[in-house]
């Protein structure tokens, strides 16, 4: 447990967090994206002829599942560019609804955070 003394300003309600930090935090998440999204392999199977059933199938689930991770992978990279455009404009570090701000320890685990834990679960329970 964090005693209050030892939390940084950004974590209770004071100044975002520090601008340089914020830009190395989306840098590393961009970088961490674009490494997953080079070692996808989504290379269609030319040759399904000489398959048999069971490696079709498991073929087209790999790819079905390379595809869904392509997918979350991009709108990873969205939500990274939205943060950009957060930490441009100097709302970063604060909520897209409310605009409390988001603690700092939230902010290190989930660099392209929108909302707080809160606002968060409520966001997703109303199928956002």
């Amino acid at each position: 447990m964090i005693a209050t003394t030892e939390r940084r300003a950004g974590d209770q309600g004071g100044e975002p967090m520090d601008q340089d930090r914020a830009r190395q935090l989306l840098d590393q998440e961009r970088q961490r994206i674009r490494d997953e999204l080079s070692h996808l392999g989504l290379a269609p199977s030319d040759e399904l002829s000489h398959a048999d059933l069971a490696d079709e199938a498991t073929d087209l689930y790999l790819e079905e599942l390379d595809a869904g991770r392509l997918d979350d992978l991009r709108e990873q990279l969205a939500a990274v560019e939205r943060a950009e455009a957060r930490l441009a404009d100097g709302s970063y570090g604060r909520s897209v609804e409310s605009g409390r701000p988001i603690p700092d320890e939230r902010l290190e685990a989930v660099p392209t955070a929108e909302r707080t834990v809160e606002e968060e679960a409520a966001w997703r329970e109303r199928g956002g």
